[in-house]
């Protein structure tokens, strides 16, 4: 046995909840251990059934919400939100807290409490309006009963082709991790997961990288499916979502965790 000491890192899937063979890939790999958590897409109609065939799931894992307020038809209004690019340049803070309070209570009515932690589909979390929101709606909590919040991304784990794309995210979570501290939440972290997921079998080699180089602690996501008809009709990350999960699931994997001295956290914060 190694002397070395061992790490932990949390494993998230993002995008629970938007189509069924993706909510159903990651309850098989949250069944098996292999995933932290996931974090749920609440504003599509079929979310009850995705979140009921969730709460049956059996495991100790961390149910968070993906705050989505790109592309999709808000919850609240049912127009198309905006793009991220135009929601960076001009985003609306009202709409932005309105749509946000919209998702959150959708998981707080079907569960009966407040997600485990909260992040966000392309990164929505580290906007000012997001930022504001959060702060806001979780003043009067104590820290203990807060949603965690998913920190800025590092460079220590990254593929070369995606480095600019992290810095980009970099530039977006600038003062996020202190500032939401300041405000009592707790910051998991640093962010790790990032990938060219257009090129053919590029999981499989990033998810060494990140094995290896991972800093204790580190939030890593990752974004396994099966391909369906609804994903296709939803998003443009498809197949690399079996790949994803494929990888996760295989006997390799918990054999090169154990290699490298990391574990997978259980459970919440």
């Amino acid at each position: 046995m190694s002397d070395e000491p061992r790490r932990s890192v949390w494993l998230i899937a993002d995008d629970y909840g938007l189509s069924p063979g993706v909510s159903s890939a990651i309850r098989k790999l949250l069944s098996a251990g292999r995933l932290s958590g996931t974090g749920c897409m609440t504003l599509f109609g079929d979310w009850e059934e995705h979140a009921s065939a969730l709460r049956d799931t059996e495991g100790s894992f961390a149910i968070g919400l993906h705050l989505t307020l790109t592309d999709y038809p808000a919850l609240s209004t049912g127009r198309t939100m905006p793009e991220l690019k135009r929601l960076l340049t001009g985003s609306d803070s009202e709409a932005v807290a309105t749509e946000a309070d919209a998702q959150l209570a959708r998981f707080r009515d079907f569960f009966g409490r407040d997600p485990d932690f909260i992040d966000g589909h392309q990164h929505v979390h580290f906007l000012p309006p997001v930022r504001q929101w959060l702060a806001r709606r979780f003043a009067a909590y104590e820290t203990s009963g807060r949603p965690w919040l998913r920190g800025a991304p590092t460079l220590r784990a990254v593929p070369a082709l995606v480095k600019a794309k992290v810095m980009v995210a970099r530039l977006l979570a600038r003062g996020f991790d202190a500032e939401m501290r300041r405000h009592g939440f707790v910051v998991e972290g640093p962010l790790c997961g990032f990938y060219d997921w257009r090129r053919r079998g590029a999981f499989a080699r990033a998810l060494d990288l990140f094995i290896d180089r991972a800093p204790d602690g580190s939030v890593i996501m990752c974004h396994p499916g099966e391909v369906d008809a609804v994903l296709r009709s939803r998003d443009v990350l498809t197949d690399t979502r079996g790949e994803e999960r494929e990888a996760l699931s295989s006997e390799a994997f918990n054999q090169r965790l154990e290699s490298a001295v990391l574990q997978i956290k259980r459970g919440t914060s």
